[in-house]
């Protein structure tokens, strides 16, 4: 997986907000098209913008696919009473 400004190629992308992702043959990914698991929906870092984003969609990029999804960095919401 591959995100902008891992290598010189991606200076084309400079100055664009949205971060671009690319599966290991170059293809473009689009992470709002890949389904979002139940971990992440029960995870208090679902939501959340900038580099906290992008580390949950590489993750969900990553295991797209895959039978089991596992994401070292889930911590649970706090549950209100």
């Amino acid at each position: 997986m591959r995100v902008p400004g891992d290598d010189k190629s991606d200076s084309l992308m400079i100055g664009q907000d949205t971060p671009k992702y690319f599966d290991e043959d170059g293809t473009e990914v689009n992470p709002d098209l890949i389904s979002k698991p139940d971990l992440c929906i029960t995870c208090k870092k679902d939501g959340e913008s900038g580099q906290e984003e992008i580390l949950c969609n590489l993750t969900r990029v990553d295991q797209q696919g895959e039978e089991k999804f596992i994401c070292e960095a889930y911590e649970p919401r706090d549950i209100e009473k």
